[in-house]
């Protein structure tokens, strides 16, 4: 069989031996762009996306296509009903990323509670030397035991994150699913924002979620809590952000997505005036060890495809 793995940028310093090896022709790219693809997956019988788009025509027109592994949880850059018309196979990674993003939830979290970056660039600037006293304090400093997280989104990402808060000593809360009425212990997502410190955000993006916090949203939080965004962007309404933080009504915030990524045109987040905010590069799944499990993932994925095992499998 023959292999072709479109875009391997993102994970082209790990090792691909055992992926190779399942194969008697296996090429890469680091990237390929729309106009190249029909043409590079030409009489392959595998092929192995990231980001890169599948479209209906490219799918229905690869007569040799039998199987599309996607090295990602989203499948929205394949079309899944071509797939299906053409019998093709598709299968993806799954939660590989638990781990890798849950710590740089809580990184953020306390990097914002201990403004960790306001006193390393007063160090930086000097200020530690010329302090009356042996230390700085300019800064207010908070521990997380004692405060309470509220989560959106209570998958295997959310239910990690809080284990780790509760480690810490925190209270946990957990949103009802958008467009689901409160139960098992979930509250409305109006109820549970006034009785936080801390909002998390881990679910999906669709239309139910897109704009979930938006201005109206934040002002249900109180004056004072943090915001932290490792899921998608869109589910945040950026230019509500921004005002909460300017106007003082949020403490911090931090997100690792935006909506337009990479944000080539600017971004209203990124602007350096907007106080108390941390941006992170979408690069809070990238452990090696997560980016490695991504691998192993789609290794299994192909011997379940030969087996006829629906392991990940989508389509």
């Amino acid at each position: 069989m023959k292999c072709v793995f479109l875009d391997t940028t993102s994970l082209d310093d790990l090792d691909l031996s055992g992926l190779a090896s399942k194969f008697s022709d296996f090429v890469t790219y680091s990237t390929t762009q729309s106009e190249q693809v029909a043409e590079r997956i030409a009489g392959f019988d595998v092929v192995i996306t990231n980001k890169v788009v599948l479209s209906k025509e490219v799918i229905l027109n690869t007569h040799a296509l039998k199987l599309i592994c996607v090295v990602a949880t989203g499948v929205n850059n394949v079309d899944l009903d071509a797939a299906k018309q053409a019998n093709v196979a598709v299968y993806n990674a799954q939660a590989y990323g638990t781990d890798a993003v849950a710590q740089h939830v809580l990184m953020l979290m306390l990097v914002l509670h201990t403004r960790f970056l306001d006193y390393q660039r007063q160090v930086k600037a000097g200020e530690w030397q010329k302090a009356s006293q042996f230390c700085l304090l300019d800064f207010p400093i908070l521990e997380l035991k004692g405060r309470t997280l509220g989560l959106v989104g209570y998958g295997a990402l959310g239910q990690r994150v809080a284990q780790l808060a509760e480690a810490f000593g925190m209270k946990v809360l957990v949103a009802a699913r958008a467009g689901s009425q409160p139960c098992d212990g979930r509250l409305a997502l109006e109820e549970m924002l006034p009785q936080i410190d801390v909002l998390s955000l881990h679910c999906p993006l669709t239309d139910l979620t897109r704009n979930l916090i938006d201005e109206a949203a934040i002002q249900r939080m109180p004056k004072d809590s943090f915001l932290i965004n490792a899921a998608r962007g869109g589910i945040v309404n950026e230019e509500a952000l921004a005002n909460a933080l300017i106007q003082g009504h949020l403490a911090g915030a931090a997100t690792d997505v935006l909506t337009q990524e990479p944000p080539r045109e600017g971004n209203r987040l990124l602007d350096e005036s907007i106080p108390n905010l941390i941006v992170t590069p979408h690069n809070a799944w990238g452990t090696r060890q997560a980016r490695q499990t991504i691998i192993e993932q789609t290794i299994e994925n192909i011997d379940a495809w030969k087996s006829a095992s629906d392991l990940r499998r989508v389509v």
